[in-house]
């Protein structure tokens, strides 16, 4: 039996099948990092990742992030993954979970900006209250994002807006233009063959 947040993504790969990192729980960085990576599982998305005490909080965007603030994107919360993962492309073999190749569309490094009443929450507990405030200092994503969650349950769902800040751009879609990995250049064709 695993223990720690990474139980529901160890429970859910055959390690001796797919070429994802098994990772383990690490420590808090001095700068935390996020990902977007692009995978075309059954349905092609975009998975944003923010690092959130020593593992990768993660949720599924189906039109990828937006740098528009009047864009709202939907973010499906799926399980934590390893802070490994951050760095992973590849593709998951057929018939495994999220089997399809996975590129990294983006990362850098964030700033928690999420506050209650001037003063600052910790993002373990601003993702557990259902709102992140984040600055992005990425290849293809910089400036303000915030995460709300809108819906609880079964079916819980977010939405992933841009603020209106200088980085906001309606438009700039980067997206449909700017498909490529920030680690090899390739696109998820290319991974994939």
């Amino acid at each position: 039996m695993t223990s720690g947040s990474l139980k529901d993504y160890r429970e859910r790969r055959d390690f001796g099948t797919t070429p994802e990192p098994e990772g383990r729980e690490s420590g808090v960085s001095p700068e935390p990092i996020f990902v977007v990576q692009k995978h075309a599982a059954r349905q092609l998305h975009y998975d944003f990742r923010l690092e959130v005490d020593g593992v990768l909080k993660s949720w599924a965007i189906p039109k990828g992030p937006s740098t528009d603030p009047k864009d709202k994107r939907l973010a499906v919360p799926t399980e934590d993954h390893p802070l490994a993962y951050a760095g992973f492309e590849g593709v998951i073999p057929e018939g495994e979970y999220g089997g399809g190749a996975v590129l990294v569309w983006d990362t850098g490094v964030y700033r928690n900006l999420t506050e209650k009443k001037g003063e600052a929450i910790p993002m373990g507990q601003a993702v557990a209250h259902g709102h992140v405030k984040v600055w992005l200092e990425g290849n293809k994503l910089k400036g303000g994002y915030a995460l709300t969650r809108f819906k609880t349950g079964k079916d819980e769902s977010w939405l992933l807006v841009k603020a209106a800040d200088e980085a906001a751009d309606p438009r700039r879609n980067p997206v449909a233009d700017e498909p490529q990995s920030v680690l090899t250049g390739r696109t998820i064709e290319e991974v994939s063959s």
